[in-house]
């Protein structure tokens, strides 16, 4: 093995890897790396692009189905809705890149999704976002929410593919560590989908779209490896977008492969050609020369390390036969998206880069992709709670059920988003049913596979920190919960987790146990995990953000015109479905107060289970008009929300619940936990599921105010006074403006 110097140690420090790791490339290559050589392998064994802290733990998911077309390891996840058809989708974050610039960083998250899906041969045709931003008492945090959500509608409504949906929680973990998750979801032909591997000696390599620039270099595949610091010394690294190129590099690819001219399609993202090309060559156990004096160049000083490193979005790279290049080239021409030959397929297993006759790297592919070394981490389950607790709930509201409603209706994880999503187009492509609040999940119909999808994101980490494990679990339950409000079930999930830096025992501890979480329920769901993300050392100086696992779910339902919806209609019969038994551990209201700490309401997941099937058949059946899941502030603000979105009042008395399930009435009103819906309907509809044992009736709709009776803790608010304590978040945005 050739010796570690002196010289090159600093440099490769620098550049992430350790000393052990740089002994490991040394020995793999017999050599010490030049720069080209050192730079690939800095970002291919980074975290971002290596999971060397994760990919064990993520072994644990369940991974196949009956309907599953592609799982993980392939760009996006695939799954059959009949008729020679599938959906791809995915979730990826972007959460560093937006911490430092965030319209560039949501908007280049937005379309790296984008490129992810429509490298499968899948158009795009939704997009949903999960964010995560400091209390909007903080300057930074309204900066950072106006201007990601600003990125993430400008991306968007420019190519033309519409956000349906999304969920935001404002928490202070998040103040310094933005989370922005952004999915994606596509619809291809399943005859007509390409992998990402590399075939065929002899092939050529075409890279399509942007030119090359130093714009990202170092950018997500380096941010997203370390712990952040000065962000203003990281602004260069974040890439820019441009949406308008986007759509024509979608477009033209969509168009090769609709003609079956590629045989084989990868987004430059994260490390860039690096990455793209490497893992195109280890997918399909060959080799790939790239010559990067072709490669059109936006600086034309960029040296050959750059080129392989930048990641300028709006970049793609096909694996071409011979004789299609001519043909490939021309769809090129015609999109504008500038398509040229850059490299070859060889036999050899081995990544060579050349600047026009000179080699200026040789690295073994698994090396480079295989081979960089897995770490076991180190659990340690903290004593205390390491998170700071600040009561925040008003004087006025601790005694009366009455305000302290108001008070988490306005609280802006709880509020209405509306100022948030009408910024984004939710209806471009004419397939939207559901718009944002109109339902738990966003519904579209797919006329070409006769069906409807539903699709839901959620996450909440405020309680995964309270428990990593059940609130993990919690999280893909309130997800399938979503779904089945709209009658749709799950065909597939893919997740994004955000954690802190996995060195350290406690963030080790929160990780596995959530992973562990999530394996469990979706094996008791039957719900296979298609793909996702793994996004780590989302800290900074003043401590890591909330353990976040965001999870994503597709499901399908038979009639998307048949789902229900979230505004009660005068005189509905309401009752609540499912074996809820609310605690104000980990709620709103123990956040509010000061009072988070470990632990969770215990909860039966079986259960659970039946009660989002059997929701999932009255919606289908038609005998719901509304179905709603209980969630962030309990039941009251559920039932709140029913009457808000209906413009109608309510009367509700909890005393059965409360009789037959015990706790206290406080719990019954504001507290959480899983496996609650609230229903409405035709009174005769409602007396059935009553009589079937599948719902407890609690009241109707009616009137101008909302009556919640639960022994002492009832309350009485108008409706008016509820919408505008629920509709305050774009109010508080706008008077922070002056």
């Amino acid at each position: 093995m050739a010796p570690v110097s002196a010289e090159a140690q600093p440099k490769h420090r620098e550049l992430g890897l350790t000393d052990r790791e740089y002994e490991l490339i040394c020995a793999g290559l017999g050599k010490e790396p030049n720069d080209v050589e050192l730079a690939m392998f800095s970002l291919l064994w980074s975290e971002h692009c290596a999971y060397k802290h994760s990919r064990k733990l993520l072994r644990r998911l369940p991974t196949e189905g009956p309907r599953v077309v592609m799982g993980p390891g392939e760009n996006a996840g695939a799954v059959d809705i009949g008729e020679g058809w599938s959906v791809a989708f995915k979730v990826e974050s972007h959460n560093h890149p937006s911490a430092v610039e965030p319209f560039q960083g949501a908007a280049t998250g937005v379309g790296g999704i984008l490129r992810d899906v429509f490298a499968l041969g899948a158009r795009p045709i939704a997009v949903l976002d999960s964010l995560r931003f400091g209390e909007l008492d903080s300057a930074r945090s309204r900066y950072l929410l106006e201007h990601a959500v600003a990125g993430i509608g400008h991306y968007g409504n420019s190519i033309g593919v519409p956000t349906i949906g999304g969920e935001i929680a404002f928490e202070p973990p998040y103040e310094q560590n933005c989370l922005i998750n952004a999915m994606c979801v596509g619809l291809a032909r399943t005859d007509s989908m390409v992998r990402a591997a590399a075939a065929g000696v002899g092939n050529v390599i075409v890279l399509m779209g942007a030119t090359t620039g130093r714009d990202g270099i170092g950018g997500a595949s380096v941010l997203a490896s370390a712990e952040l610091e000065d962000s203003e010394d990281k602004r260069p690294t974040v890439q820019i977008g441009d949406p308008f190129e986007e759509k024509k590099v979608m477009e033209c690819c969509l168009e090769l492969l609709e003609r079956d001219l590629l045989v084989s399609l990868q987004d430059l993202g994260a490390a860039g050609l690096t990455s793209s090309a490497s893992e195109m060559a280890s997918a399909g156990g060959v080799g790939i020369d790239i010559d990067v004096s072709k490669v059109p160049l936006r600086n034309p000083d960029l040296e050959p390390f750059e080129v392989m490193v930048s990641e300028s979005q709006e970049r793609m790279l096909a694996v071409v036969e011979p004789e299609r290049v001519d043909a490939v080239l021309e769809v090129c021409a015609k999109w504008e998206t500038g398509g040229t030959v850059i490299g070859a397929v060889t036999e050899g297993g081995h990544m060579r880069i050349f600047d026009g006759d000179e080699q200026v790297g040789d690295m073994p592919v698994s090396l480079l992709v295989d081979d960089c070394p897995l770490y076991d981490i180190e659990p340690g389950e903290p004593e205390a709670w390491p998170y700071p607790n600040e009561a925040t709930l008003r004087a006025d509201a601790t005694g009366d059920p009455a305000a302290t409603l108001l008070e988490l209706l306005a609280a802006p994880t709880v509020a209405s988003k509306r100022w948030i999503f009408e910024q984004y187009d939710p209806i471009v492509q004419s397939r939207t049913v559901r718009r944002p609040e109109q339902a738990d999940a966003a519904v579209l119909q797919i006329p070409q596979a006769s069906v409807g999808i539903g699709v839901s994101i959620d996450g909440n980490g405020r309680r995964v920190a309270c428990d990593p494990y059940a609130g993990t679990v919690e999280a893909v339950l309130e997800c399938a919960q979503n779904l089945a409000c709209v009658g749709a079930e799950p065909l597939g999930l893919t997740n994004c987790l955000n954690f802190g830096n996995p060195e350290k025992p406690t963030v080790a501890w929160q990780l596995d146990r959530s992973v562990q979480g999530l394996a469990d329920v979706c094996e008791a769901l039957g719900v296979p995990v298609v793909g996702g993300n793994v996004s780590l050392y989302n800290e900074t100086d003043l401590g890591p953000i909330y353990p976040t696992p965001v999870v994503a779910m597709v499901g399908e339902l038979p009639d998307p015109a048949t789902t229900a919806g979230v505004a009660l209609r005068e005189g509905d019969a309401i009752a609540v479905m499912g074996p809820f038994k609310p605690d104000i551990a980990g709620s709103e209201l123990a956040k509010r107060r000061g009072e988070l700490r470990f632990g969770l309401g215990e909860f039966e997941l079986e259960a659970v289970r039946a009660a989002i099937e059997n929701v999932r058949v009255a919606v289908r059946a038609g005998r719901l008009g509304v179905a709603h899941d209980i969630s962030d502030g309990g039941l009251a603000c559920a039932l709140a929300e029913c009457a808000i979105a209906g413009g109608v009042g309510l009367s509700a008395d909890l005393g059965g619940l409360h009789s037959e399930r015990g706790g206290r009435p406080e719990e019954w009103l504001f507290g959480e936990g899983p496996g609650g819906f609230v229903v409405a309907g035709e009174e005769h509809e409602i007396e059935r599921l009553t009589r079937e044992g599948m719902a407890i009736r609690v009241g109707e709709a009616g009137g101008e105010a909302i009556e919640i009776a639960c022994g002492e803790a009832s309350l009485s608010v108008t409706v008016v006074a509820a919408a505008a304590a629920w509709g305050s978040l774009g109010e508080r945005m706008e008077a922070a403006h002056g």
